[in-house]
């Protein structure tokens, strides 16, 4: 038998009123009112009726999550932070990915309105300000990550790179580097090439030369093909940055194929500090960001401009710190000698995702 709130209300002694405010969280509720609210909840095993509600008050509960694909590991934690938040306040969510197809956002937008959502995160490059007009002209308030600047129903989060960059660098210069390549992300991705060009710009500002300067996907066997790249310069450099920890992964995994030791022969600096990161061989040095705080942020950022009367959005900033591990060492003091053999290497037997 399904029970009402008013049943519940009735139980604990108080309003129905009070029985949606506890149920949503709202402040300024005594702790003993919360917990006989509750105490009725659980006795009466009591479901609110979602549709009923959106009926009632002319709302969606639906927040949207816009992520570039389920299976690259930076987005777990992302999702889960987004989602406990959003469910903390009684929300649920919509969960879509790209694919990191442009073709897709068409699609995309078109069920985030059909699905009614109250505002959406976009944590992908995919889906860039051709989405702002559809989505706010329909009410629903959007979130960036490092894209564009706050507007009406419009919020952005930068996510300072900087910080993280500067530390790896200091990092690897204190143990006498002073060669670096750098496999950035995708050239169409507007995060890789931020975070290409903040490492090429400090590397050349602390005096250690950048080169070769490759570009990958965020996969695994991507990583480990740009490493021909860098095996095939005149002089092989002595650390490598890489734009994410798959692409750090992946790049050892074919240096090791090569017969080269990291961090002996070459260091390796990625970036994300993902899960896997640490159960690397050896566990990888890399800057860590965020991503669990980037999903609550995103919630908190669209929950908050929502409720404000002009809906005026906000900027936020995260930041980014180095994890120091064991894919870093001091500088070789001698010159690799080139194997023909490292430009004929077999590639690691990897899948393209985790």
């Amino acid at each position: 038998m399904a029970h009402t709130m008013n049943e519940v209300a009735q139980l604990a002694g108080v309003s129905p009123s009070t029985v949606s405010r506890v149920l949503n969280k709202s402040p300024f509720i005594s702790e003993e009112t919360v917990r006989r609210v509750t105490a009725a909840v659980q006795s009466l095993n009591y479901h609110r009726n979602v549709h009923a509600r959106r009926l009632a008050i002319g709302k969606s509960d639906l927040f949207g999550l816009v992520i570039s694909e389920i299976a690259n590991p930076f987005f777990p934690e992302v999702i889960r932070g987004f989602q406990s938040a959003a469910w903390d306040r009684g929300f649920d969510v919509l969960l879509l990915n790209t694919e990191y197809s442009a073709k897709r956002t068409e699609s995309v937008i078109r069920k985030l309105i059909e699905r009614d959502v109250r505002g959406v995160a976009v944590m992908t490059s995919s889906l860039g300000e051709e989405v702002i007009s559809p989505l706010t002209d329909e009410g629903i308030g959007v979130v960036f990550c490092s894209h564009v600047p706050a507007d009406r129903l419009v919020s952005n989060i930068t996510i300072d790179y900087q910080r993280g960059i500067i530390e790896a660098i200091n990092h690897v210069a204190s143990l006498g580097h002073s060669h670096a390549a750098v496999i950035a992300g995708p050239e169409t991705n507007r995060t890789a090439v931020t975070i290409k060009q903040a490492l090429v710009n400090r590397l050349k500002q602390r005096g250690l030369r950048p080169d070769p300067i490759t570009h990958s996907d965020y996969h695994l066997d991507a990583g480990a093909s740009a490493v021909e790249v860098i095996l095939s310069a005149k002089e092989i450099p002595t650390v490598v940055f890489c734009g994410s920890d798959l692409i750090a992964m992946g790049a050892m995994l074919a240096l090791e194929s090569a017969g080269i030791d990291v961090p002996r022969d070459i260091s390796v600096v990625g970036i994300d500090d993902i899960s896997f990161s640490f159960l690397a061989r050896p566990p990888l040095t890399t800057i860590s960001v965020p991503r669990e705080q980037l999903g609550v942020t995103s919630f908190q950022a669209l929950d908050k401009m929502l409720r404000l009367k002009r809906q005026r959005g906000a900027e936020y900033m995260l930041e980014t710190g180095l994890v120091i591990r064991k894919s870093t060492a001091l500088a070789r003091q001698n010159k690799l000698r080139r194997n023909s053999s490292w430009l004929k290497m077999s590639r690691p037997e990897v899948g393209s995702a985790l």
